[in-house]
């Protein structure tokens, strides 16, 4: 009954937000708490609640002022060299655009934590995908991919608890699944291409000067209709002349757009050169702050929740010293930090009556039930298979400890190696990180201004497509 009742609930909530019925906050806490009730034990819900709160505060925290650190360094500039950099080698391709979104979030995931990851990404992403009107579900999908690939990284997480769990050596699990995690990337990167060039096909061939022209033929059309009827017939003429000398009108603009290379790069980064919050002077000592955050963060010299809390109150004292400037600051991203921090708590209590009621264990359970027999000595198979659903559904932590363990000891009543086990488990990380129990997923979609429901019906296919590729290549090179 709990097992029926476990994937009722789960599917309720998915169909609902992803027919936008619900709010993913108004879902996680309503849905899981009416089943609670069916369950019989509405009386503990506060019980589950408090337990699931307790075990996601640090990441509700960390969140926090990880948001408020990435938000500051915005602000004062550090990103700046990024989105010119990119910009110069996008331009105003959506092709190149959506390759360079998986790339850069593929560089940015070494550090091994996807909140830092999506608000990088999307912070030097997001000005390009918004200028040129192309999809941001496009932009979400992508990196969410990107980082779910790299998510297997031995600081990432997954490697760790597999290991942890099967007790076997982490490197020993990761290094032999890089080729196959590497093809995984590579097919990471050619969707992205595929993706790119669709986007391309919709919006046409672009280039930076393209954009820029017509923007300036937008504005001047503005400018005529504003000065009114009395000089209709100039504007009027003025666009037929230009209609009849379309390449010499296009040549002038290009002229135009090369005499102002710089400003016009500048426009088209939607990040002003001249905003108040800069701080040029401190721009080494930014860049720096962050790199001893993120060496500590993978040195795990303190909790990162310590760590950016940290980081959030030494950025914001160097470089706003006024505590008006500071307010103005914290008040500039309590928006993306109430919504996130609200997902996360919301998440806490989906996850908690999941757990608290025996809904997982039994889903567990009931999963390795129906495994045939015959399958024994495939259970590396099952277990890359089981991965895409199971990790979509529960945490890394009810997986890995959870259910990980059952499958290797099927396993090894049929001769499959517990490090074999470990490898297999880390197939289902990409479709993992859209999941609706990540909360790293929010701060993707918040920052994107994209809804949940929207990112989950696109994502899924090709994070799916992504896990199997990956399983593929492990079984081709003997590694699964």
């Amino acid at each position: 009954m709990l097992t029926i009742l476990g994937f009722a609930m789960i599917a309720t909530f998915l169909v609902l937000i992803m027919m936008k019925k619900m709010s993913p906050i108004a879902a996680l806490v309503l849905i899981p708490a009416l089943f609670c009730v069916f369950v019989g034990k509405g009386a503990k819900l506060g019980d589950y609640v408090i337990d699931g709160v307790t075990d996601l505060a640090p990441t509700a925290a960390m969140l926090m002022f990880a948001i408020v650190y990435f938000g500051v360094m915005i602000d004062v500039g550090l990103f700046d060299p990024v989105v010119r950099g990119i910009l110069k080698f996008c331009k105003a391709d959506p092709m190149r655009i959506v390759v360079g979104t998986a790339v850069l979030a593929a560089i940015v995931s070494l550090d091994g934590d996807g909140s830092t990851t999506f608000m990088i990404t999307v912070s030097a992403m997001y000005p390009l995908y918004k200028r040129l009107k192309m999809s941001l579900v496009v932009m979400t999908g992508v990196a969410a991919m990107a980082n779910g690939v790299m998510n297997t990284l031995p600081w990432g997480g997954p490697t760790a608890r597999a290991a942890t769990a099967l007790k076997v050596d982490a490197s020993d699990i990761f290094v032999p699944m890089i080729p196959a995690l590497a093809v995984g990337l590579l097919g990471v990167f050619v969707l992205s291409y595929v993706l790119g060039k669709r986007e391309r096909k919709r919006l046409g061939v672009l280039t930076l000067g393209d954009v820029l022209v017509e923007e300036k033929a937008e504005e001047k059309e503005s400018e005529t209709v504003l000065v009114g009827a009395g000089s209709g017939a100039s504007g009027t003429g003025t666009g037929k002349g230009a209609t009849a000398t379309g390449g010499a009108g296009t040549e002038a603009a290009d002229d135009d757009a090369d005499d102002d290379a710089e400003g016009d790069e500048k426009r088209f980064q939607v990040l002003d050169p001249n905003r108040a919050t800069l701080r040029p002077k401190l721009y080494w000592f930014n860049a720096l702050l962050t790199v001893v955050l993120l060496t500590s963060m993978i040195m795990e010299w303190l909790p990162i929740p310590v760590l950016f809390l940290l980081g959030a109150a030494l950025v914001l004292t160097v470089n706003f010293p006024h505590i008006p400037d500071q307010k103005a600051r914290l008040a500039a991203h309590a928006d993306n930090v109430l919504n996130v921090s609200g997902m996360v708590f919301a998440a806490a209590v989906f996850t908690g009556v999941l757990q608290g009621t025996g809904m997982v264990d039994h889903m567990a359970r009931w999963m390795v039930d129906v495994i045939p027999d015959g399958m024994g000595p495939h259970m590396a198979l099952v277990t890359g298979f089981l991965s895409l659903p199971l990790t979509y559904f529960m945490s890394n932590d009810g997986f890995y400890f959870g259910v990980l363990p059952v499958l290797a000891e099927a396993g090894a009543a049929h001769g499959v190696t517990p490090l074999e086990m470990a490898r297999a488990s880390l197939v289902g990380q990409p479709l993992h990180m859209s999941s609706p129990l990540v909360p790293a997923v929010y701060v993707l979609v918040g920052m994107a201004k994209v809804e949940f429901g929207d990112h989950t019906k696109f994502v899924v296919k090709w994070a799916a497509l992504t896990c199997l590729i990956i399983l593929g290549a492990g079984i081709l090179f003997g590694i699964i």
